[in-house]
């Protein structure tokens, strides 16, 4: 009996060493577990910096995104300044160029004048200037040149030229009596003041 109460132990002995051994892989596959668990935040953490820098370069690009949309905004500002200026030079050098020529016309329609001062109805030379003479002011008209209002209104300085001073019994004191030579506007400016007589 005490030989197999010793076989008994024996084998409960060697029972009772290999259980450690079981008990030891078992604490093993936890310490493993734990070890990705633990790699999983670090691998977290690395993604989440990037997303940092990220961050930041779009606040850089935002930045230069404003930047370049107040330069945009800028440069058509002055690119509208620069075009109403533009347009302002154009018509203040068209004007002064029709002005120019207008003043260059208008001793042409004054010997026009001169000449059909004495009317011979039935002269196909007397008609044939007074054609052109229509024609003449007609374009003349379309362009913008209109004739000063003189005989029968107040003097004005703005419009009219005295040149002399005369007596009528006809219109009252400070009224122009005579028109010595016509006047013309173009557009809203004087081209030439109407030369006149104005009474006393």
């Amino acid at each position: 009996m005490a030989e197999e109460k010793t076989k008994t132990e024996e084998t409960v002995e060697k029972e009772v060493e290999e259980t450690p051994v079981t008990d030891q892989e078992p604490s093993e596959e936890p310490v493993k577990e734990e070890k990705p668990e633990e790699a999983v935040p670090d691998e977290e953490k690395k993604e989440e910096k990037p997303k940092k820098k990220s961050g930041k370069k779009k606040d850089k690009r935002d930045e230069q995104i404003e930047e370049l949309q107040d330069r945009v905004k800028r440069q058509l500002a002055e690119f509208e300044n620069f075009r109403t200026r533009s347009e302002k030079e154009k018509t203040q050098m068209y004007d002064m160029g029709a002005k120019s020529i207008v003043e260059k016309i208008l001793p042409v329609v004054d010997n026009f004048e001169r000449g059909l001062a004495d009317e011979k109805e039935g002269d196909p030379f007397y008609d044939g200037m007074k054609m052109v003479y229509k024609q003449l002011m007609t374009s003349l008209e379309q362009a913008g040149v209109t004739p000063i209002e003189a005989l029968g209104q107040e003097f004005n300085p703005d419009f009219h030229n005295a040149v002399m001073q005369v007596e009528s019994e006809e219109y009252e004191s400070g009224v122009v009596a005579q028109e010595l030579q016509k006047g013309y506007m173009y557009r809203d400016t004087v081209v030439r003041h109407s030369m006149v007589a104005v009474v006393q």
